[in-house]
């Protein structure tokens, strides 16, 4: 596999598509996908019109990234707009793709898109998908009553305001709610690596009341902001709304997999006048949840340090590296990301990389199930 990236922050969301899909295309034959990444402020089927007069015949997949992108030009921003391209190719592996707005659950849409794009291979050897925030867990379930457990990497879909202008788009079109997956076959297999990167602290409680999968009502019977505030020493009222959202980045929650290879982060997003909180993914009652606690400076660390873990990992010689990190981490972050984006592209050396922010992450650890979380780090490497 080859991978190549191009960007471009032109205002006119067909120029900057069809420029930056022209970047990534310079020397290249057998394209497979182009993964695409945009600003909210663009118009979606005028940038899908550039990059697809670019790059005729190519599938696209991709979705709208919180506030920007970072590739080996560094992180890639306009207040008028930005896309960034990053196109696979060669010619050991094929992909198959769709994209479906939501049409009756979100199971039964992912089943669907999941038909359309193993109709003529079957099942694949691992794939992509995209969404927007959600119900991407029940996106996920329809997709594997397809096509079983095949090991997955991608990310929500964002907007810069968290107002639900976020889309996820295929090379057909784009929408707000639905999903699109892109199916591999064939070629050396993707590595992927699924971390939170915080350190585990003593504050542990056991679920015990969820409304609507995503509301945390009670820990240890406890209204679950009260409980929060108890473990931090702070007022509940004070992190009541959205203060819930950003005093929860360097510590949120996290949950562990069956086995305790994974934990996955769940963030905190909204304090509720009943001192429940809304979170970012779904919760199960009498599980046990646990206080999650990082600093702004092991935020930015953890970036380029995630991705040296992940090259450890791959066995053979990557060709690109698809970055999916979390949007809330990106805000926590603030204005010292040229930090994040000067580290990864240390780390990453000659080989070509994307990454984008997202509002929710996916990937899988050792023999564990697919899973979803937020404020994490999904990162994948496609080998040569």
């Amino acid at each position: 596999m080859k991978c190549t990236i191009g960007s471009s922050v032109l205002s006119c969301a067909k120029s900057a598509g069809k420029a930056a899909a022209r970047k990534a295309e310079d020397g290249v034959e057998s394209a497979k996908l182009a993964l695409v990444y945009s600003s909210v402020a663009y118009d979606m089927d005028l940038l899908l019109a550039g990059v697809k007069e670019a790059l005729p015949g190519v599938p696209v997949i991709g979705n709208t990234s919180f506030t920007g992108v970072i590739t080996p030009e560094g992180y890639i921003t306009g207040d008028e707009g930005f896309v960034g391209v990053m196109l696979l190719s060669g010619e050991d592996f094929y992909v198959g793709v769709k994209g479906l707005p939501k049409e009756g659950s979100a199971r039964d849409t992912g089943k669907m898109a999941a038909l359309a794009a193993a109709e003529a291979n079957g099942s694949p050897d691992y794939f992509y998908m995209a969404a927007p925030p959600g119900e991407e867990e029940f996106f996920l379930k329809g997709i594997s009553d397809v096509i079983g457990r095949k090991p997955l990497f991608g990310g929500s879909a964002a907007d810069n305001t968290i107002s639900g202008e976020w889309k996820v788009y295929t090379d057909e079109g784009a929408f707000a709610d639905g999903v699109a997956v892109a199916f591999f076959y064939g070629g050396e297999p993707a590595v992927n690596l699924f971390t939170g990167a915080y350190r585990e602290t003593d504050d542990v409680g056991i679920i015990t009341k969820v409304r609507d999968n995503r509301v945390l009502e009670e820990i240890d019977g406890v209204p679950a902001v009260k409980k929060y505030a108890e473990w931090r020493g702070v007022d509940p009222d004070t992190i009541m709304g959205g203060n819930l959202l950003v005093a929860t980045i360097t510590s949120p929650l996290g949950i562990k997999d069956r086995l305790g290879d994974l934990t996955a982060i769940r963030h905190p997003m909204n304090g509720n006048d009943d001192y429940s909180m809304n979170i970012g993914a779904n919760l199960a009652e009498k599980t046990a949840v646990i206080r999650m606690e990082s600093t702004v400076d092991e935020l930015i660390a953890s970036a380029s340090e995630t991705l040296k873990a992940l090259k450890e990992k791959m066995t053979a010689e990557p060709a690109g590296f698809l970055l999916v990190h979390c949007g809330g981490r990106r805000a926590g972050i603030g204005d010292r990301l040229n930090e994040v984006a000067e580290a990864v592209k240390a780390e990453a050396g000659d080989v070509p990389f994307m990454m984008q922010f997202t509002f929710g992450e996916y990937g899988y650890e050792d023999d564990g199930n697919n899973s979803t979380g937020g404020l994490m780090l999904s990162y994948t490497g496609f080998t040569k």
